[in-house]
This record gives C-alpha cells, structure tokens and sequence, in this order.
C-alpha cells in the first residue's frame, strides 16, 4: 500500500471522527436550544465582570455555535471543502483548547454542557476531549491534500444551505415548543421521589478536614488524627473542610419548593394525586403574550378541584411586583369593582384578597432546577403521585 493511500485512509478517519463529533454536539444542541442558552449565560454568570454585560448575546452565540457545529459536521462527513474545514476546525480548537482547560483549571461551574444533557461531562474530561479532537485535527490537515473532493461547486453550497436550514428549522421547532428528546431527569414518566432516594450503601462525600491551632503568636495545621487534643498551650482557631471525592448525588437533589411562608411544601405536591404546576422560572424573562393562558388555566384547573402553583426563583418583593404589574389581569377572573352593588371599600378589601390568593400560588424554589424542569418560560408540567404525565409550553394550550 503506497504512501497516499496511507494518508488518504488516515486522514478519512480523523475527518469522520471530528464529523460525527460536530455533528452529535451540535444535534443534541440543537434539539435543546434553550438549554444551550442556559448553558452559556450560567458560563457568562460563573465569570462574572464584564462578561455579564454580555449576557443578552447568550442566546446570538447559542444559536452561532449550534449552526457552526452541526454544518462543519455535515460538511466533514459529506468531504465538502476538506481544506477550508479543516482550517475552521483547527480555529474552532484553538479557542476552545485553551478556554476548556482554563474552566478545568478553575472549575467555574461543573458540567461544561459541550454534548448537551445527553452526555455530561467533567470539565477535565471535556478538555482531554478536545485534546484529541485538536489531534485528529492535525491529522486531517497533514492529509487533506489526499483526500479528493466529491461535490462540484454548486452541490456543496446547497449542502451547506440545506445543512444551516435544518439546524435552523429544528431550532425554531424545539424553542416553540419543547425539546424533541429529554435527556433530563424531569422527563415525562419518571417519578421524581424515586430520583430522588439515594441507594443503601452509596458512597458519601469525603473531605479533608484541616484544624487550625496557634501557639505563642504561631499558627500551624492539624489533621483530626494529630491535633494537640488535651493541649491546653494549643488554642483552637479555625477548621477548614475540603472536598476530596464526591459521594453518590441522586439524579434529582434540589427538587425543593418553599410557599409564601417559607414553609417546604415539597412532599405535599409530589404526595398529590395530581397537580398541575406552571414554571416561571424568571418573571422578568417570561413570555408575557402567554400570560392570559396561565390565568385561564389556573381557573380550569381549580375548577376540577386539582393544586395549582406558579414556580419561580424570584423573591417575595419581585412575586408582588409582578402581580401589580399585572393586577387587572390576575383580577379579571374575579373583579369585584365590576360588581355594582359593592361599595368601594368592599370591592378593594375583595379585589385585595384575590390578588392574596395569586401570591399564594406562587412557590419559590432553586432558578436552575427550575430551568431543568421544562424548557420554556412558562412552561407546564403535571404530576401525579410524584410522577411527571405531561409536559408542555403553554403557548402550546388553547385558550
């Protein structure tokens, strides 16, 4: 077998590798788009400073790096212009080599979101990952001149549109209504008590416990085994804990939902016979137009006798805030003003303990949980005996 030959099958494996790893990140990206939104504000968050202000381009890049991956991938895979991506993907590498072990290094948050929720990774395996896509980087571009071209002009430049439309078109799809696959644990059929349990017998958290101790103006470091225990010249200062291994973490850990009163109603809800519950996870960036179908649904639902709550990362003063904002909405299900026989008074006392019963209905509980739950702001998700049987957007529910 000559040379070329060599080269041509070597280089036709590193680029059918590099293409089904582009085309796998981008399609579990781009079933979630919402979710690849999330992902990169959290990394926007986790840094902080400027990159903050950069928060209202979260969704731009979202939707440029889904397009870049999935068509680089579908260009690698078919052998349209193997040189030019080849280039593209070595600059594709040199950013994120150097930025995956940075969030290695510095573990800004723990799951680096490159596959999506269909296959999480650690960020130092994230980064030994791009190490070897660097690699068969390299190989593609040492080979690439051996690998002949299969599509006239034309045919690639239809490929690559027909590539970006169908990332396009599922992106739209999946943003107005929900993901195609849940790869989460909220998905619909599982039950949340049962994610939650951890297994007799799973191992627990370890750390590493440091006891600080000083004598004569000096201090210095114990372990539990060696400390000065009974050492009445030693005085205790400080005890610092470290995580060294980390203990079994069920796949649901921070379901938890605290009423108006901070009191956790959390096994009361997943203790229902069903319930019906709607996520809004961030009030300033939910969907507004969608509004009048939360308000009809929750008076469809208490009409059937079923628990109804509203979810929410917002503090108590914001819930307020958001219920004025939208007073005449959240009364028009019960406005006393329009009766004519109440007095003003009666008609505000009345109007006052409807808008009481709306902040009732609100549950607060942890932002990213929330956002885990369902993909959409708000979104729908019923339960019955703590398992999930529905899952929709509401701009999905008919009025």
């Amino acid at each position: 077998m000559t040379i070329n030959k060599y080269a041509h099958i070597t280089g036709s494996v590193a680029r059918t590798l590099l293409a089904l790893t582009f085309l796998f990140s981008g399609f579990v990206k781009a079933i979630d788009p919402v979710g690849t939104v999330y992902k990169i504000e959290d990394y926007l968050t986790a840094f902080g400073g400027v990159f903050t202000s950069l928060l209202p381009l979260a969704t731009t890049a979202a939707v440029l790096l889904i397009l870049t991956e999935w068509t680089l991938g579908v260009m690698m895979l078919l052998n349209v212009r193997t040189q030019l991506t080849s280039w593209l993907a070595l600059a594709f590498y040199v950013v994120m080599l150097p930025l995956t072990l940075y969030i290695a290094l510095t573990n800004p948050i723990t799951d680096c979101g490159c596959f999506g929720d269909a296959l999480v990774l650690t960020n130092w395996q994230t980064f030994w990952k791009n190490v070897v896509l660097m690699a068969l980087v390299v190989v593609l571009l040492c080979t690439k001149r051996h690998i002949p071209q299969t599509f006239v002009w034309w045919a690639e430049l239809s490929v690559v549109l027909i590539a970006m439309a169908l990332a396009g078109g599922l992106m739209l799809y999946t943003h107005y209504h929900l993901p195609l696959i849940d790869f989460r644990p909220y998905k619909i059929g599982n039950n949340i008590p049962e994610l939650m349990e951890i297994p007799e017998g799973a191992p627990a958290d370890e750390y590493a416990i440091t006891l600080i101790y000083e004598k004569d103006g000096v201090e210095q470091d114990f372990t539990l085994q060696d400390y000065p225990r009974g050492d009445s010249t030693w005085r205790f200062v400080d005890q610092r804990s470290k995580l060294v291994q980390k203990g079994y973490e069920p796949p649901v850990h921070d379901f938890v939902l605290v009423d108006y009163e901070d009191e956790d109603v959390t096994y009361n809800l997943l203790e229902s016979e069903k319930a019906v519950l709607v996520v809004m996870y961030d009030l300033g960036k939910a969907d507004l137009t969608q509004l009048g179908k939360v308000v009809q649904l929750c008076l469809d639902t208490e009409e059937q006798g079923v628990p109804f709550s509203i979810l929410t990362a917002a503090t108590d003063e914001q819930i307020w805030d958001f219920i004025d904002a939208h007073r005449d909405l959240f009364l028009s299900c019960g406005l006393a003003a329009a009766d004519p026989t109440l007095d003003p008074e009666e008609a505000q006392a009345l109007n006052d303990e409807l808008l009481s019963h709306w902040r009732m209905l609100f549950l607060t509980g942890d932002g990213i949980m929330l956002k885990t739950i369902v993909r959409a702001n708000p979104g729908v998700f019923v339960i019955e005996n703590g398992t999930i049987t529905d899952k929709y957007n509401i701009r999905n529910r008919k009025l």
